[in-house]
């Protein structure tokens, strides 16, 4: 039994041996010759080629062709951070379309508040954003009781604040252009 494991072993560490050299010995043949080798030299050509970005990037000393297009350009996205920039934001994910923040409720009061913003659309109307706010509900600082708002007011006033302000940044926009 033993000489079989020996003999096993033997096969397997012989066969991976021929592998790695095998595999040590081949050249890419569509690898770039010119292909630069330094982290420096990588990072300039990804600027260079639109394929990243840079401090100077950020600080509008664009070297290369790249185009950025930020969430700083969507009306519905701007108007969302405005009117809920009074709470403090847990989760701000433009390229997953979602706001979320963190529970909110006034000095005295048991009960606060959570938001959530989705955003379904880039289009300005109702239906591009969907919103979800949960309450809790705190008897004591241990027991605690989450759950749905069932009130609408709340998500229909945030809607038409939200709808609103998109509109007039979208109007401002197309002003100043």
């Amino acid at each position: 039994m033993k000489i079989y494991k020996i003999n096993k072993l033997l096969n397997l560490l012989i066969i991976s041996t021929l592998l790695f050299t095998l595999s040590c010995g081949f050249k890419n043949k569509n690898a770039d010759k010119n292909r630069p080798l330094s982290a420096k030299e990588k990072r300039e050509q990804n600027i260079k080629e639109g394929k990243g970005a840079s401090l100077g990037s950020v600080f509008g000393k664009v070297t290369g062709k790249t185009n950025f297009e930020f969430s700083s350009s969507n009306p519905m996205w701007r108007a969302s951070l405005e009117t809920l920039d009074f709470l403090p934001l847990i989760t701000v994910d433009y390229s997953g379309g979602m706001i979320i923040t963190d529970w909110y409720s006034e000095e005295s009061s048991n009960e606060s508040i959570k938001i959530t913003v989705r955003f379904l659309s880039t289009e300005i109307r109702s239906d591009s954003i969907k919103i979800i706010v949960h309450k809790k509900i705190c008897s004591t600082n241990i027991k605690c009781n989450t759950s749905l708002s069932t009130s609408d007011l709340i998500k229909n006033e945030l809607r038409s604040t939200i709808l609103r302000k998109a509109s007039l940044i979208e109007k401002n926009d197309k002003v100043k252009k």
